[in-house]
């Protein structure tokens, strides 16, 4: 049985610095960060999918961290094909611009989203790269040449991948998306969201690598994949809600030496409460290896 990890999709969240959560002795960016790792074992980083990060983060993140802390990096968004705004890219790749046909550009931004997260690697904290594709990457030749692609150039990294399109994982595609990311040596990140909705992704939950595996709770938001990213992930977790998942989660944990669980609704401390909602909840459904900060 593997070891379940509980934490959010970000620290530093506006809505939750603003909560309350974090102590007033403790609102300063490294009081923040040891504050959060003391109350959970692993944090998704999503910052670095809005810009490259920086080696200076990556050194002060694993410094300001424990022995067994995880973080799940966001993949920067030109990596997965997501808009990108010039002003995004480091400040001497600007003038290159990404519809400029220098071949260059894409290769030089890999190099340094790599080499930015190798101290996280080398202190033991670089959970996996979270590449979060956008809702019109579909089932495909051309997608899955795409996924080669990216698994060849981040073959030094721990890799997850997360669909937005629902067809990878309804019924007649699912065997095949499955295969793939096993093929391509890669973690399947299953979500939690609303259901019934034109763009709901099915509550699956695939096993792809026998490492890890993530499940993202977004929240389950009637506006999810139409409206502002406020209106898209607020939403504050019944318990209910939660617990409909613990035999998934459970079972999920005897296929993996690692699960993530990430909570993503954001809504001032929602998304910490429903971690530890879930951790109490896996407790007490005799799972144990529900670690905690």
């Amino acid at each position: 049985m593997g070891e379940i990890l509980i934490g959010t999709c970000s620290w530093t969240d506006k809505a939750l610095v603003s909560s309350g959560w974090y102590p007033p002795s403790r609102r300063d960016a490294e009081g923040r960060l040891r504050h959060y790792a003391e109350q959970f074992p692993v944090v998704e980083v999503d910052a670095t999918y809005y810009a490259v990060p920086s080696m200076r983060n990556s050194l002060l993140w694993a410094e300001r961290t424990p022995p067994g802390f995880r973080f799940d990096v966001k993949a920067f968004s030109l990596l997965t094909g997501h808009p990108t705004r010039t002003a995004a890219l480091p400040p001497d790749l600007r003038g290159v611009g990404r519809d400029s046909g220098d071949p260059g550009l894409l290769d030089e931004v890999w190099d340094r989203f790599s080499g930015a997260l190798r101290p996280l690697r080398q202190a033991g904290r670089l959970g996996t790269v979270l590449f979060q594709f956008p809702p019109w990457f579909t089932p495909g030749t051309r997608a899955e040449i795409l996924l080669h692609g990216a698994r060849k150039r981040a073959a030094q990294w721990p890799m997850a991948v997360e669909f937005r399109h629902p067809d990878w994982w309804r019924d007649d595609h699912r065997a095949r998306t499955t295969a793939l990311l096993k093929d391509l040596d890669v973690a399947a990140v299953a979500v939690d969201t609303a259901q019934d909705l034109p763009t709901s992704i099915p509550p699956v939950t695939p096993v792809a690598s026998r490492e890890l595996a993530v499940v993202r709770f977004h929240g389950r938001s009637t506006t999810w994949g139409t409206g502002s990213k406020e209106d898209r992930f607020r939403h504050t977790y019944a318990r209910g809600e939660l617990k409909e998942w613990l035999p998934r989660l459970t079972s999920l944990a005897a296929e993996v030496e690692q699960l993530h669980v990430l909570f993503n609704n954001c809504c001032a401390d929602a998304a910490v409460r429903a971690a530890e909602s879930m951790t109490r909840l896996l407790a007490s459904h005799g799972d144990r290896r529900a670690a905690t900060g």
